[in-house]
């Protein structure tokens, strides 16, 4: 019984997207210094990004319980293995330890850590069902982890966090359109005004589309400007590869679980990417 609770609390968690928030806030310090971050910004600052991103995940499946009930009743929330007060519990642990982590590394960080959770929040709670809106508020959250790095470190202007932050908003803004059109036909019993509601499925699939193509055109600045060096395009011709490759993959689904699995890819190929040039910046 203890080894399925655990289980159900890391599948209400979703830890790799949790994860990559905390390293989004990490390259953030990191192209605003042009090296690794000390530990005491960069240990606080993934921790802030990781619990911040926790809670909002969470909320997301407390305030979805009832309409889970019915579309998917296999998720720990509605099958009981997670009760809604465990749910509320984790959230508000994963909520004191990601502010205690932007309090630790100064005030203006803890400014934008309640700023996001507050985002996080109000999305879950008010505005998932107002289509764009909603969309825009999740991908203002993603471009915020950036912005919070280079806030963490004394660089809250730094030009290479900025188009960072660019490439996280529109990344995780086509994401979210993407995800609404997979999930139409519950966004339709809950009353939700999405794009792919209203323009259609394949409206919604080519919108994103555009936006994973000026991913890839900003993702390039850098090297055009010279704010980073030939490692920087090595690492990040990765990630563009794999954004075309799922992106195509995305565009060609017939089914909504061939399309989740393009998402995922796409997800995956930009976390790839990210820590490659984590990587590079450390060790080359």
């Amino acid at each position: 019984m203890f080894h399925k609770k655990i289980k159900g609390i890391l599948q209400i968690f979703r830890p790799e997207l949790p994860f990559a928030a905390g390293v989004c806030v990490l390259l953030g310090e990191i192209v605003a210094l042009g090296n690794f971050p000390p530990l005491r910004e960069a240990v606080p600052g993934f921790l802030c990004g990781f619990f911040i991103s926790g809670s909002a995940i969470v909320l997301n499946d407390y305030f979805d319980l009832e309409v889970d009930k019915v579309n998917a009743p296999h998720r720990p929330l509605p099958s009981g293995v997670v009760s809604p007060a465990e749910a509320i519990v984790l959230t508000g642990v994963a909520t004191v330890i990601g502010l205690a982590a932007s309090f630790w590394i100064g005030p203006l960080t803890f400014v934008f850590g309640v700023a996001a959770w507050l985002i996080g929040f109000l999305y879950n709670w008010k505005f998932k069902e107002n289509g764009l809106l909603g969309n825009l508020m999740v991908a203002a959250s993603v471009a915020g982890t950036f912005l919070l790095g280079g806030v963490a470190v004394g660089e809250p202007w730094n030009p290479i966090v900025w188009c960072f932050a660019l490439i996280g908003f529109f990344i995780d803004l086509g994401e979210e359109i993407a995800g609404d059109a997979m999930d139409m036909e519950g966004d339709k019993k809950r009353g939700s005004r999405s794009i792919a509601i209203l323009k259609g499925r394949r409206f919604a699939l080519g919108l994103s589309s555009l936006f994973f193509g000026l991913v890839i055109l900003l993702s390039l600045i850098p090297a055009l400007f010279g704010w980073l060096g030939a490692s920087y395009l090595v690492m990040i011709s990765i990630m563009d590869v794999l954004i075309v490759v799922f992106t195509i993959r995305l565009l060609k689904s017939e089914t909504s679980a061939e399309g989740v699995r393009a998402m995922r890819g796409l997800y995956i190929g930009a976390t790839v990417g990210m820590l490659a040039f984590i990587i590079g910046q450390v060790f080359l």
